[in-house]
């Protein structure tokens, strides 16, 4: 599959704005505040525990593009909307790799020796947040949606 085809897969998606999250999803407070919390554990996990691959930047990086794709992929995914998987695997690659990949790649190639053991560690978490974040809705919502999920209920 050729770069052409996935700029029409994605200008396609963007003219079906039913596709795409709402900018209002990405502003809900219960989402920030869970962003902001995950940013300040990466944060502090750089310092907690040094290795060669982890640093501020990147954490900041890899969470911000996590947050704008992580929902969007997961929910492609599950509802098997076939036409934007390769747009989805795109976005979760360069989230969970291909930053990563760039930024060492320029700032200390030797990093680049962590990247294995980086993929499986970021791709959980990705998975972690896009499933924390798929939720379309206050947090009164989620917690209620999550009550009747637990209880086996019927969603509606």
């Amino acid at each position: 599959m050729g770069w052409g085809r996935l700029h029409r897969i994605a200008v396609t998606a963007a003219r079906r704005k039913r596709h795409l999250p709402s900018m209002r999803e990405y502003f809900r407070p219960w989402k920030l505040v869970s962003f902001g919390v995950g940013v300040l554990l990466l944060i502090v996990g750089s310092f907690v525990f040094p290795t060669i691959d982890w640093d501020i930047p990147i954490s900041l990086i890899m969470a911000f593009l996590t947050y704008l794709t992580a929902s969007w992929s997961l929910r492609v995914f599950l509802d098997r909307r076939w036409l934007y998987w390769p747009v989805a695997l795109f976005f979760t690659w360069f989230a969970v790799d291909g930053c990563y990949w760039i930024y060492w790649s320029w700032k200390n190639p030797e990093a680049l020796v962590m990247r294995s053991a980086n993929f499986g560690a970021s791709l959980a978490l990705y998975g972690i947040c896009g499933a924390i974040w798929l939720y379309r809705g206050d947090f009164d919502g989620f917690l209620a949606a999550l009550r009747r999920r637990v209880r086996g209920e019927a969603a509606g």
